[in-house]
């Protein structure tokens, strides 16, 4: 943290507060100044303190070039496929999905512009609810199209199956909610998926458009170490 105080406190100053606290220790004792003593020292004391803070900064920088191996990006890029499925529940006591945000009145009816839906939905091994648990997506959308019903997309998958277990991947992008294939990008991966690039392909099997449940099959490509 040292930098923090580089404009703060110049090296000049440092070594000035040093001469200082210096010049006080070796004054001799003073009955009618004892009752300071104990205060300068400790200010001089926090004044060296941010000082010597001073001279360690003025060499810390805030970013700096790292080796590749450092990061583990000395190993060969991998490539995966996942496929599972996306379980959005609007309906019952035991939603994983709700609106936040209310569209605009104009739009409530044609495009939901405004909306905003926050989920944490259960992803899963086959199309079936109580299939096997793989995962859970975590994020929200925005509908954003004032002409067409589109989201904005801002999730991450959250792995629990197997060696995947503690690894994630994140996807940011435009999803046109009515075309029957769609695709969003992956921006990123942490754990077994970290520095994850690539691509996510979206199906709807299924939907109800008066409850407005969901299940959407993913396929996602991804390239990682």
């Amino acid at each position: 943290m040292g930098y923090m105080y580089k404009n703060t406190f110049p090296i000049k100053y440092s070594i000035h507060s040093l001469h200082c606290f210096h010049s006080i220790c070796s004054q001799p004792t003073r009955a009618s100044s004892s009752t300071m003593a104990p205060q300068s020292l400790i200010f001089f004391l926090l004044l060296s303190g941010y000082a010597l803070a001073s001279i360690a900064g003025e060499d810390t920088e805030f970013g700096r070039p790292l080796d590749r191996k450092i990061l583990g990006l000395y190993k060969k890029e991998k490539h995966s496929h996942f496929t599972f499925y996306w379980h959005q529940k609007m309906s019952g006591s035991n939603a994983t999905s709700a609106s936040i945000v209310p569209p605009i009145s104009k739009y409530s009816n044609s495009t939901a512009f405004g909306l905003v839906q926050i989920f944490d939905n259960p992803l899963t091994l086959g199309p079936k609810l109580n299939s096997k648990l793989v995962g859970r997506a975590e994020g929200f959308f925005a509908s954003t199209s004032q002409s067409e019903v589109d989201f904005l997309m801002i999730q991450t998958f959250n792995f629990i199956e197997g060696k995947y277990n503690g690894s994630s991947i994140s996807i940011l992008g435009r999803n046109v909610a009515f075309a029957k294939i769609r695709e969003l990008p992956v921006v990123g991966g942490s754990g077994l998926l970290r520095y994850a690039k690539g691509y996510a392909v979206l199906t709807t099997y299924f939907e109800d458009p008066k409850t407005r449940d969901a299940i959407i099959e993913y396929n996602v490509y991804v390239s990682h170490y």
